[in-house]
């Protein structure tokens, strides 16, 4: 573990030296809200109407990034890239007003996807406590005040879209998931001193963005990952592996939720993973035989012919050795024979591969890429590229109405839930409300005019949404 020290830089804009006043129903307080369920847990009014110039509290500008706000108290907090320096921010959340920034250490900045963001990670929160993670830094913990208290360094992950998954704080315990074309892992933290508790190898598993939630069954919390056409359970004293359920995609973005009910539900999306548009390539052998033109047993990437495997050599060529080897092209073979497109249910309980006797129901029709599943009064919704909202029957799977919202691009942003209606936004800042119910409607819509990646924040009756250059509070 490596302290700030020298090699830190950290702006206090306004003295904060004292905690700000905190109580625990006034929280957002990681990616997708409590235990990423993305719902207000709260029985507030919210509007049914947003918009540029529509029930706006106030608009602040922010700098680039495509992390999510998040809420605890009187403060909001979200990470940026502002001219190549890594910011940790604190806002008031009754003005927008910066109270401080706290800049992240680097070596050099991560290779990140064409629409990427260095700030994709989204921080998390108890108050006291706020942890960023940065793919080309590392983890990092502030006090309210905005002073480095620890540091864990990592860089250089073998992933040229860059880290995404954010991490989440679980009692005394902060947990982060780096899935990457190697080296995996898990692992679990201390909050207070950043010692590190326990690490659990994931090598197994390839590039992933699913941020793990907490599955509490029988009194018992479980860490739940889905990756690399896995679901896994992880016990969050230990990390030690619980459960595996088989059967989804082979890259996971979407991270799952509990519902009400007690059920998991996950949704998986890549490309090849539908029944009717498999993705095939020939054994290796063949492979080699027609195009290792020197002979070297490595698939060189100006080898190959255009197709499924130079289309991801930067993925399939795992250690990035810049050569395939029969290893790397065998497990991607493998990944696109296996890969399944669904939205699941999962029961609670079992252990070791609990696929045959656990799996409530599964859909494979709507199945969204990026935009995380939600659960809201007995019904599952997605939304799929393109603008496809889905309302399913949480207990059995069965689709309710299918139709096509305002915004008609891709979703990088989760849509969110409160007060009988849903928020979601397109890419381009397409926005639609929708009410959450089986036969949906939509309510209302607008256009910011502006990209949005990140998704909503909803507290104590207000909705904050960030665009690519600002930050909004409605109510």
């Amino acid at each position: 573990m490596s302290k700030f020290g020298v090699a830190a830089t950290w702006v206090a804009l306004l003295s904060c030296s004292a905690s700000p006043g905190v109580c625990a129903e006034v929280s957002w307080p990681q990616f997708r809200g409590p235990n990423g369920s993305a719902l207000a847990d709260e029985d507030r009014r919210l509007p049914t109407e947003i918009g540029p110039d529509k029930n706006v509290v106030w608009k602040v500008e922010v700098s680039a990034g495509h992390s999510s706000p998040i809420v605890y108290g009187e403060r909001l907090y979200l990470t940026a890239d502002r001219d190549g320096k890594l910011l940790t921010i604190a806002l008031d959340r009754q003005t927008g007003r910066t109270l401080w920034e706290a800049e992240a250490p680097y070596d050099a900045l991560e290779s990140i996807h064409r629409i990427g963001s260095h700030a994709q990670s989204t921080p998390a929160t108890d108050g006291e406590h706020i942890v960023a993670f940065f793919g080309s830094s590392g983890l990092i913990c502030y006090d309210s005040a905005g002073r480095p208290l620890w540091m864990h360094r990592m860089s250089g992950f073998k992933n040229d879209f860059g880290a995404g998954s954010s991490p989440i704080l679980v009692d005394d315990r902060v947990i982060l998931c780096q899935d990457h074309d190697t080296d995996s892992f898990l692992a679990a933290y201390d909050k207070r001193s950043g010692e590190l508790l326990w690490k659990t190898d994931r090598s197994d598993i390839a590039r992933n963005y699913c941020t793990p939630i907490i599955w509490e069954v029988d009194g018992r919390k479980q860490i739940v990952v889905a990756a690399t056409l896995l679901v896994n359970g992880y016990d969050v004293d230990t990390g030690r592996l619980l459960w595996t359920v088989r059967g989804v995609s082979r890259t996971v973005c979407a991270t799952p939720v509990v519902g009400r009910d007690g059920l998991l539900y996950v949704a998986g999306w890549s490309a090849g993973g539908e029944a009717e548009d498999r993705i095939h390539v020939e054994p290796f052998a063949e492979a080699a035989a027609a195009y290792d033109k020197n002979g070297d047993g490595l698939l060189a990437e100006d080898e190959l012919p255009e197709g499924p495997i130079r289309q991801r050599y930067p993925q399939v060529d795992r250690d990035k050795s810049g050569g395939i080897s029969r290893e790397e092209y065998d497990y991607f073979r493998n990944l696109f024979d296996q890969s399944r497109n669904v939205v699941m249910a999962i029961r609670p309980g079992g252990s070791g591969d609990i696929t045959d006797s656990h799996i409530e129901w599964v859909s494979n029709r709507h199945v969204p890429f990026c935009a995380s599943p939600v659960y809201d009064q007995g019904h599952i919704f997605t939304v799929k590229d393109g603008g496809i909202f889905c309302s399913l029957d949480a207990g059995s799977g069965k689709i309710l109405k299918t139709g096509r919202l305002h915004g008609t691009k891709n979703y990088y942003a989760s849509p969110v839930a409160g007060d009988g209606k849903l928020y979601l936004v397109d890419e381009q800042g397409e926005l639609s409300v929708v009410s959450s119910e089986g036969r949906w409607q939509l309510l209302s819509s607008a256009d910011f005019g502006e990209n949005v990646y990140a998704t909503p924040a909803i507290v104590d009756g207000r909705i904050y949404l960030r665009t690519v250059g600002h930050l909004y509070c409605f109510e």
